[in-house]
């Protein structure tokens, strides 16, 4: 049985609960309460000792980290569709991944722990600004596209959704980014999405 650890307005939590939704598996959500500090508790930390959430338990396998998450429930689950295995394909999935963890994390998410969370120890214009450039490139990008990559939706799509869809809680106008909002606009449409607060 799989059960997910995390928080309801967690995006990591949420890209998670999604993939799950759109594999039609079952799993057990367990709710870790962020603001209570639940997830620094000693019962937590046994489970993850980075205290984050996502987290991520199959039968004997505990793993933590959403793009990892996704990777492992592409590959145990998902089969080709969610993550090709050929060289270069799996290299421009892997790209995208590491473009959430870290332009959209610098941009788009921490603007939104910023304004809707009140984390005053991030750098709102440099936030706004890589908010800015990043929404400016995958606009660029999603031009005669209709996914990330293939033509087909694998999870560089699911990685990439949840902060720039949530965008709007961090005070960034995705307005002006008409690709992005159409590319957001399918990825609600798949069969088995599941929505969060802030979408």
């Amino acid at each position: 049985m799989i059960t997910l650890y995390g928080h309801e307005m967690s995006g990591n939590s949420y890209k998670v609960r999604l993939l799950l939704e759109l594999l039609q598996l079952d799993y057990d959500w367990a709710a870790v309460d962020l603001m209570q500090g639940e997830h620094k508790s000693p019962e937590y930390l046994a489970l993850n000792p980075f205290g984050q959430v996502p987290l991520l338990i199959d039968g004997d396998m505990k793993l933590a980290d959403a793009q990892a998450i996704l990777v492992y429930l592409a590959r145990q689950y998902g089969g080709e569709q969610w993550l090709p295995m050929d060289a270069v394909a799996l290299a421009q999935v892997v790209r995208w991944l590491s473009i959430t963890a870290g332009e959209v994390r610098q941009g788009p998410e921490n603007a939104r722990l910023y304004h809707l969370f009140g984390a005053t120890s991030i750098n709102i214009d440099r936030a706004q600004q890589k908010a800015d450039q990043i929404l400016t490139q995958l606009d660029k990008h999603l031009l005669g596209r209709t996914w990330l990559e293939f033509q087909r939706h694998t999870i560089a799509d699911i990685a990439v959704f949840p902060y720039v869809a949530l965008a709007p809680d961090g005070q960034v106008d995705l307005a002006p980014y008409s690709q992005v909002l159409t590319w957001i606009d399918r990825v609600k449409h798949l069969p088995g999405f599941i929505s969060m607060a802030g979408l």
